[in-house]
């Protein structure tokens, strides 16, 4: 009997009703007697790591949970995370590549409804993580939905509905019908042939911008000067940003002479960016811009942090964001 081990971290799996509103407070007792009634022919161990509101969750959350999923890779067959779903995706695809080559499944889920509640969508995605965890597919993955996406892919696009999450410009890697659990397994990445250790170091000093139309230039140098070593733009369509009498172009190549790394995309969520299009992107590029293509803003935010983290000259970093690391970004945008 596979061994699966469940990481409860809070959110609203896992929360109660208060005088201050929904917060995690049902405890291994609660939890684990609903999950049994899934887990059909694994055997469950389960832990507490925080119980927190997703909203609450740090970088060094991040650190302390692939800490203990590489541990917990040596003792179970797979492991499911239980976590709130408003920062479900950043965690996703930074333990994506904490965890690169992560040598079994990680599947994360969480749910819009406590555990509790009698029509709740937590049992569903807690079958469906579980099921996956027991798959002898390794990496990690984000359970919702009947949906099983790549972490590094996924992303909250619903507030309300069950249908919560997307997989963004990545087919989901498997989807459950009628049919049962349908694996695409070409769709995951494939497991480095190495001994496995988990890469926890990173920077915080990353911010995301979101220019709308007269965003002033010195937001740039306002973040500079406030220490951030990366930031990420959310730039219009295909990735421009405007050069003329509100010059964001030049403010980007200021930044970047500064020594701070700027990754920039569209604030479009589907197709990713091409700046080579338009003359708004291609100065964005001139002014020392690194393109995001169609990386998720998750992905490019956490890759970033992570990067910062290693010892990178600025041009190592610079090509180790263009590459394709877990299928976080499509190669198919380096070939044009």
């Amino acid at each position: 009997m596979r061994r699966i081990l469940i990481i409860n971290t809070g959110g609203t799996f896992s929360s109660v009703k208060s005088e201050g509103g929904l917060t995690p407070g049902l405890g291994e007792h609660d939890i684990l007697a609903e999950l049994k009634t899934v887990a059909k022919d694994c055997e469950l161990k389960y832990e507490d790591f925080c119980s927190l509101d997703s909203a609450n969750i740090l970088p060094e959350h991040w650190a302390g949970l692939a800490k203990r999923i590489e541990a917990a890779s040596r003792e179970y067959s797979g492991i499911v995370v239980i976590h709130g779903t408003d920062t479900m995706a950043y965690t996703a695809s930074m333990l994506s590549f904490m965890l690169w080559g992560v040598p079994v499944p990680v599947v994360i889920t969480g749910s819009q409804l406590s555990i509790s509640h009698p029509v709740a969508d937590a049992m569903e995605n807690c079958r469906a993580a579980i099921h996956m965890a027991n798959s002898r597919c390794p990496g990690v993955f984000v359970a919702f939905n009947r949906k099983i996406m790549l972490g590094v892919r996924a992303s909250k696009v619903r507030t309300m509905s069950f249908d919560a999450f997307d997989s963004i410009n990545y087919p989901p890697v498997a989807e459950i019908n009628a049919f049962g659990m349908r694996i695409q397994k070409e769709l995951i990445p494939r497991r480095a042939a190495v001994r496995f250790q988990a890469d926890t170091s990173y920077s915080d000093k990353v911010m995301v911008v979101k220019p709308v139309p007269g965003t002033p230039p010195e937001i740039f140098d306002v973040l500079a000067d406030l220490g951030c070593r990366g930031i990420v733009v959310e730039a219009f369509g295909l990735g421009g940003l405007p050069f003329g009498e509100n010059d964001l172009c030049e403010a980007v190549h200021r930044t970047v002479k500064r020594g701070v790394a700027v990754a920039i995309g569209s604030q479009c969520r589907y197709d990713g960016s091409s700046l080579e299009v338009y003359e708004t992107g291609k100065r964005a590029l001139e002014a020392g811009a690194m393109e995001m293509y169609d990386m998720t803003t998750e992905a490019a935010v956490t890759k970033l942090m992570w990067l910062l983290g290693k010892d990178l000259t600025m041009e190592e970093l610079r090509e180790k964001f263009r590459e394709n690391l877990v299928n976080e970004v499509s190669s198919r945008d380096f070939a044009e």
